[in-house]
């Protein structure tokens, strides 16, 4: 049965994809209250703000979950595909990387621009082509994970309460554990560790289906040997394995960094460009269909 919720969900989410701006507006607001209500300073509030923000519905959903699986199937079904609509956000943010491809196509590079900046939220006014599209190049692999193939397997894992902890703890992450400069780092400390250890597994999942689906060989060595340079080294390993897996070069300074970020390289051959962008949507596309194949293998074995 998870096998049709995933598809149908997707199927779903392509037909009336749900804006990620409002879902992520509508977690902002909560997540701003709750820190209001619970942030003193100290690490157990942080850990008090996390559970009524991502652990308790993902408990609640657990035990609706257990419940309609023996009394009402047909309902856990739809609230498989409820949580997935809700959680699984495949063109909730695609459509800033497929027009920031075709503006870099057509030599826009202003419009380019300022589809970057919306997404990324930085100013891209001084970037230059290659490095428009190696940033849309960074922050698709890095959706992709997130917003797609992570929930996907913790649902598969462990139904709609393993999606919705996955999507909840990643906004607990966004909203404090990594706005230590605006909430006290004993406050973050909490979600940034929680959202680091649910992340741990599917993380190195995505990698591996990443070099499965790409160049093998080019990305288990960038994972091996570059994934660790990156300031943060979970998000640098699935930089690296899809730096690899593509063939292209990503990280690297920017020409006019204001920000000062470290930007190891990461990947090997050939400067991104436009041609690369296109071979990323190719390379994600067939990541989701390795996973639907590896799911629907598993489902054809449990029925045989």
């Amino acid at each position: 049965m998870s096998l049709f919720s995933i598809i149908l969900a997707l199927a779903l989410e392509q037909a009336r994809p749900l804006s990620g701006a409002r879902v992520d507006a509508a977690l902002a607001v909560l997540a701003r209250r709750l820190e209001a209500w619970f942030n003193a300073g100290e690490h157990h509030h942080g850990a008090i703000a996390w559970a009524v923000l991502a652990g308790i519905p993902a408990i609640l959903i657990l035990i609706a979950q257990l419940a309609l699986h023996w009394l009402a199937p047909w309902a856990l079904w739809l609230l498989s595909v409820a949580v997935l609509y809700l959680t699984v956000g495949f063109r909730q943010y695609s459509h800033f990387f497929t027009d920031i491809h075709m503006a870099l196509r057509m030599g826009e590079l202003d419009r380019a621009r300022s589809l970057l900046a919306e997404w990324r939220g930085v100013n891209s006014d001084r970037l230059n082509s290659g490095e428009v599209a190696r940033l849309a190049i960074e922050q698709a692999l890095v959706n992709s994970h997130r917003h797609v193939f992570a929930p996907l397997l913790l649902f598969a894992l462990f139904g709609p309460a393993g999606a919705a902890l996955y999507r909840l703890s990643l906004a607990c992450n966004r909203f404090w554990g990594e706005q230590s400069d605006r909430v006290s780092r004993d406050f973050a400390q909490f979600s940034r560790r929680a959202y680091a250890i649910i992340d741990w597994i599917p993380q190195r999942v995505t990698a591996v289906a990443f070099a499965v689906v790409g160049d093998f060989e080019d990305a288990v060595f960038c994972w091996r040997t570059q994934a660790t340079r990156w300031p943060d080294a979970a998000t640098g390993i699935l930089l690296a394995s899809g730096a690899g897996a593509l063939g292209v070069r990503l990280g690297m300074p920017l020409q006019f960094d204001t920000d000062g970020e470290e930007r190891p390289v990461l990947g090997m051959d050939e400067d991104a460009d436009a041609d690369f962008m296109r071979s990323t949507i190719g390379l994600v596309w067939r990541t989701l269909v390795l996973g639907i194949c590896m799911l629907a293998l598993l489902w054809v074995t449990n029925w045989t």
